[in-house]
């Protein structure tokens, strides 16, 4: 990228990639007519309806869950500003950045899912194939591009396999959904923990630079996870998708299509052992190169970008940035390997945002962004790269007018929460507003500003399924229910441990907590920590070297913060403390209803 110092056009920069057509909508809305006249069974509509990104909403099959496919997560100020309008025109005035880079739009009546669609069409959007049993949205880590550490802006790869496998035959009727991720370095992404994960990097061939990527197959969380295995030590970039057809073909003829409880690619894996797996996809990737590497290449436009700083004729008149900036600015922004930019992670709260905040991102995107647009983040939220740093005073100013300036976000004290009880069938508990409590309780602890905890995640999922993906979490929690006597509560299981990047494992399991619990258990274990640790610790490590049994203070296993914590897990009587049987967001009686889940329907 080349950085240039001329003036933006006041017009919005214009998405790159239209990933829509404009008669699926109409397609959807006479397939709802047929479906609600009994021309259609349930279950082919459902079917249906999944693969145009519709999910049902919880104990109702009048509303749906739109889920709108962001690839490589670039989202652009007219495409905000146009999700704005759908989310108050159908749906319930808010949006959802999800921990997949797309964004969910929640509560709409199913005969008004094809006006979204119309909507999103009309500015290069779609919601095809986000849901059912597809390739899922593909994503790419938000610092790609600018991250220092990286090989090589894996962008484009991530936008021509997502090209390729839209709308494409191969890809309708999987076993069950199928997820690629692509990330710029080991520490910024989610490579080991998916179906298949790409990491790029380059080797010296006969004295020239060759791209490729690190790819590892038969990751993924869920009720049984699994870290993925590297495929060999370089995959050249033109066996990329070569490679990705023939992981694709295997699944489809062999993944189980009977047991909807292991029907993702990582069982058939663990089934047949990774050795092989591996030899299988080797020779099938032979086949695929011998047999269609005439016609079916990956179309990668590696065209470098042209970055235009935008030039305000405004200044700040030499006042000071507003209280609060200094902390905003170390627990928010991340500097970017080109000199004077950097990137800046929006703190939002479980992802939400209200229609308003989009259309005033929008905005603040034209005018900060010298790209001209955003980026999801893989934790909820949003980035605005290519800031310039003379210009994060004036940034921080606007953000904080709109509500989008709370500190947090690359910390601790941003946690993740997947949708629970709030609109999801399978949601045992409210983990939407569980990570929302714990946000504000740690920012008004300041707990962003400690540096010692700025590595570490707490991560929250409303059933053992992780789409909080609570499993790769420092601190994690999925969502069940306790008892005494006839009363029920709401509780999650704790586990501690877990990780994404280049160490990946999962979190091991450590006892039940009560939902009215978690925060003081997730204090205690810092006050653990601050009184044992050695002097260059931080949580994130510390908690990694008693797990894998390297630690000798008083806590030396998962089983000593068992003794500990214990004891702040005792529930009371329903007479001493009403609201502890409550979940967060009711004030009625905690019960385990659920409904059918869709996501592998």
């Amino acid at each position: 990228m080349t950085a240039t110092n001329l003036k933006q056009s006041t017009e919005y920069v214009k998405p790159k990639m239209n990933w829509a057509k404009l008669e699926e909508s109409e397609n959807f809305a006479n397939t709802v007519k047929l479906y609600r006249q009994g021309k259609i069974d349930p279950d082919n509509f459902r079917r249906f309806r999944l693969q145009h990104g519709a999910y049902g909403t919880r104990m109702t099959d009048d509303y749906a869950m739109v889920r709108i496919k962001i690839p490589a997560g670039e989202i652009y100020p007219n495409q905000l500003e146009r999700i704005a309008h759908l989310s108050e025109a159908f749906s319930i005035g808010n949006a959802h950045v999800s921990t997949r880079q797309n964004i969910q739009l929640h509560w709409v009546v199913l005969e008004d899912v094809s006006e979204i669609m119309r909507g999103l069409a009309e500015v290069g959007l779609t919601s095809r194939e986000a849901c059912g049993n597809t390739v899922r949205n593909v994503m790419c880590s938000p610092l790609a591009g600018v991250c220092s550490e990286e090989a090589f802006d894996a962008t484009p790869y991530a936008f021509a396999t997502a090209r390729f496998l839209l709308r494409n035959p191969m890809n309708q009727n999987l076993p069950r959904k199928f997820k690629f991720n692509f990330t710029c370095c080991e520490k910024h992404g989610m490579a080991r923990i998916t179906d298949v994960g790409l990491i790029p990097q380059t080797r010296d061939l006969d004295g020239k630079t060759q791209r490729g990527f690190k790819v590892f197959l038969g990751g993924g969380l869920g009720n049984k996870s699994f870290v993925g295995h590297q495929l060999e030590d370089f995959t050249p970039e033109e066996d990329i998708l070569y490679t990705s057809i023939a992981v694709l073909r295997i699944f489809d003829r062999l993944g189980n299509r009977k047991n909807m409880a292991r029907n993702r690619m990582r069982y058939l894996v663990d089934e047949m052992g990774w050795e092989n797996f591996q030899n299988l996809v080797l020779k099938e990737r032979m086949v695929v190169r011998a047999t269609q590497s005439v016609i079916v290449k990956l179309e990668v436009d590696n065209t470098p970008k042209e970055i235009k700083r935008p030039i305000r004729i405004t200044d700040t008149d030499g006042r000071s940035p507003p209280d609060g900036y200094s902390r905003w600015l170390k627990t928010t922004t991340f500097k970017q390997k080109q000199a004077r930019f950097r990137a800046v992670f929006l703190t939002l709260e479980s992802g939400d945002m209200t229609a308003n905040q989009l259309r005033s991102l929008a905005k603040i995107c034209s005018e900060f962004s010298a790209e001209g647009f955003a980026r999801n983040g893989f934790s909820q939220d949003i980035v605005l790269r290519w800031v310039a740093e003379d210009d994060l005073p004036r940034l921080y100013s606007r953000l904080l007018e709109v509500g989008l300036a709370n500190p947090g976000s690359l910390t601790m004290a941003s946690p993740v929460g997947c949708s629970g009880t709030t609109s999801c069938n399978l949601a045992l508990t409210n983990s939407h507003r569980l990570a929302k409590e714990i946000q504000r309780k740690f920012l008004e602890l300041n707990l962003d500003e400690d540096q010692t905890l700025h590595d570490a995640t707490i991560k929250i999922s409303g059933c053992p399924n992780s789409c909080g993906q609570h499993e790769i979490a420092t601190i994690g929690f999925y969502g069940g229910g306790g008892r005494v006597g006839k009363d029920m509560y709401p509780v999650y299981q704790l586990s501690l441990g877990g990780r994404a990047d280049g160490e990946a494992m999962l979190g091991v399991n450590c006892l039940r907590v009560p939902a009215k619990r978690i925060i003081p258990i997730i204090l205690k274990i810092i006050e653990l920590f601050k009184k044992n640790k050695k002097q260059d610790d931080t949580l994130a490590s510390w908690i990694h070297r008693i797990v894998k049994g390297n630690e000798n203070s008083e806590i030396k296993s998962v089983n000593d913060f068992k003794k500990i914590l214990e004891p702040l897990t005792i529930p009371p009587t329903k007479e001493q403390d009403k609201d502890f049987y409550a979940d967060y967001g009711s004030d009625s009686s905690y019960h385990t209803k659920t409904g059918k889940g869709e996501c592998a329907a």
